[in-house]
């Protein structure tokens, strides 16, 4: 028992100890407003984006620059404890949900090893900056007006009689407008991050850095129009009980979860055949 006191005491001398604990609690603490908040498909996509990113950062703690100055660790801690005090007078979610993860990633990213060893994270940060985006872009890039272009073409080639006056798309028992939520703008951006996480884990060519986004963003813009097809037909129909479930209910998750699940077949295909070629180049070297 004192044996194991002694290593507890010896360890809480380390200030890598200390990161981590202190990055553990403001992941659960982000983990849980989202809960609260009742964000089910942020709280997935930002549970795996963390889980993600702590593996990353553990696999390279030993090459890691573990210095910071005075002024960084005093900027970095008064940045998480005004985060913190936000947390908890929080009033309405909004915005923080999507933005407090990469101002956290930042906080601890200093205390670690100050403004100079920010580059040592850059990936990292870049990948939690993409679950903000949508928030922070301007309306000018909206993007609601190309959905529903999409859409009603897909209505239209399905044998539906469509017409559509800007976002909304009229069908003879109903109508729809796309707002800037059903987009799709902010699935696109998850799925970039998603990109730019499997780029990190397994380096490729400049070729292969622009294909891999660009499939991601593909993807998910061609799943949320038929998400957002599906709900223009329940509402022709009169099934409003099944298109609240479907647009606000646990079934918009499924349109997340089958983007992601595309997205990590193409990956796995992809992996797969890059290493077949790799072992075909291999073998003809011989």
């Amino acid at each position: 028992m004192k044996a194991f006191h002694l290593t507890v005491v010896s360890q809480l001398k380390y200030p890598q100890f200390w990161l981590l604990a202190i990055g553990a609690g403001l992941i659960a603490i982000h983990l849980v407003l989202l809960m609260k908040a009742n964000n089910s498909s942020l709280l997935g996509m930002t549970f795996l984006f963390w889980a993600a990113i702590s593996s990353l950062v553990w696999e390279k703690r030993h090459s890691l620059n573990l210095e910071s100055g005075i002024f960084s660790s005093f900027f970095a801690l008064t940045l998480i404890a005004l985060l913190l005090i936000k947390s908890l007078s929080l009033t309405s979610f909004g915005i923080f949900l999507y933005l407090s993860p990469v101002i956290f990633a930042i906080a601890l990213a200093l205390l670690a090893s100050g403004f100079k060893g920010l580059k040592q994270y850059q990936g990292e940060l870049l990948i939690l900056f993409f679950l903000g985006v949508p928030k922070l872009l301007p309306s000018s890039l909206d993007i609601s007006l190309v959905t529903a272009k999409v859409v009603a073409f897909i209505l239209w080639y399905t044998g539906f009689e469509v017409a559509r006056k800007g976002t909304l798309i009229y069908l003879p028992t109903g109508s729809v407008e796309v707002y800037s939520g059903c987009s799709g703008i902010e699935l696109i951006f998850q799925l970039l991050g998603l990109a730019l996480l499997f780029l990190l884990i397994f380096p490729q060519n400049w070729k292969q850095r622009i294909l891999i986004p660009s499939i991601a963003g593909t993807l998910a813009f061609i799943v949320n129009a038929l998400r957002v097809t599906l709900m223009a037909i329940l509402v022709a129909q009169g099934h409003m009980e099944v298109f609240d479930y479907w647009h606000d209910g646990d079934g918009s998750l499924v349109f997340s979860l089958f983007a992601v699940l595309l997205f990590g077949l193409f990956c796995w295909f992809y992996l797969g055949r890059s290493e077949l070629r790799n072992k075909d180049a291999t073998e003809s070297s011989k």
